[in-house]
């Protein structure tokens, strides 16, 4: 019998597994997670896998619960005899923790890619890693979607004039460069300091944005403190709006607040992670086609990269 695909989501990412296989043109399959009176859980798959593709889907954003659901889902599937186990993790969590920046401190997502890989994953499809060298801490292969796949489609929907798209830091460059070659509009830098996680002391912007409609670009929005200052110093310096496209809304904290009473004029993201609530300033685009369309290539063993707009 001809393997067949069949796409299994987590607690967590429920919302957007559900939009995937009706992308893909099929139905969620059923998953039961049991959870005893000490705190341990138990996710268990309610239907045969045996010599099928499995995809499982679930961002692992915090509490660590939803890693480890994913882990003990793709230990499930092994030990149901799939044919083949593919990580979907729209949200690759801990992946700021990629290098030792200072002594006595893990590379958490060094240990995530092993712990992944020993729970028995074949392949893992993620988007917008934090830093695309994650790729490289797999032993497995990994497809590394690109939001500018929804993003740009977007843009020229809005027929913005006078665009300058900026980076919110030296090491998003790279992201607002690709928007900035694509749309042939200039780029500037937000170029911050910080003393302590989740806190600038200090930014400052590199380049001219007086009179332009800016663009910030970045992967991750969680307390909103850097968009929120990049806002006010880009409009102090002569823009005339700022917005801003980032991939993954952790908004941790007081995120909420802080992007409501912000200068931005609008947050773009994308459904990676679930939005706690609604907000008037935050605009949610869906990434569920562009994965049903991987996950197909990715079966019929078709190009990933031919998905991607900026190729």
């Amino acid at each position: 019998m001809e393997s067949q695909v069949r796409i299994f989501s987590g607690t967590n990412s429920q919302y957007l597994a559900t939009e995937i296989a009706e992308a893909y043109g099929t139905e969620l399959g059923k998953i039961e997670v049991r959870h005893f009176s000490d705190g341990e859980i138990c996710p268990v798959i309610l239907e045969s896998i045996r010599g099928d593709y499995v995809f499982l889907i679930q961002s692992t954003i915090a509490p660590a619960d939803n890693l480890f659901e994913l882990l003990l889902l793709i230990d499930s599937a092994r030990r149901a005899s799939a044919e083949y186990i593919t990580a979907v993790i729209p949200y690759f969590g801990y992946g700021r923790q990629d290098r030792k920046d200072k002594p006595r401190v893990p590379i958490a997502s060094k240990l995530i890619a092993n712990l992944i890989t020993a729970a028995g994953a074949n392949r893992m499809m993620t988007m917008d890693l934090h830093a695309p060298q994650i790729q490289g801490f797999f032993d497995i292969p990994v497809d590394h979607l690109e939001s500018s796949t929804t993003f740009i489609p977007f843009l020229k929907s809005l027929d913005l004039h006078d665009v300058t798209f900026a980076a919110p830091d030296v090491g998003g460059v790279n992201r607002a460069r690709a928007y900035a070659l694509y749309f042939n509009k200039e780029m500037v830098i937000c170029d911050k300091y910080r003393k302590r996680p989740n806190e600038v002391s200090a930014m400052t912007v590199i380049g001219d944005v007086t009179g332009r409609n800016v663009i910030i670009v970045d992967d991750i929005i969680d307390t909103g403190n850097t968009l929120s200052n990049a806002s006010d110093l880009l409009l102090a310096k002569g823009a005339l709006s700022v917005r801003a496209l980032i991939t993954h809304p952790v908004l941790s904290g007081n995120a909420y607040e802080t992007i409501e009473n912000s200068s931005l004029s609008e947050v773009v993201v994308c459904n990676t992670v679930p939005l706690k609530h609604p907000s008037s300033k935050i605009k949610v685009l869906s990434v569920a086609e562009l994965f049903a369309t991987a996950i197909q290539n990715m079966y019929q063993h078709k190009s990933i990269t031919s998905l991607f707009i900026n190729n």
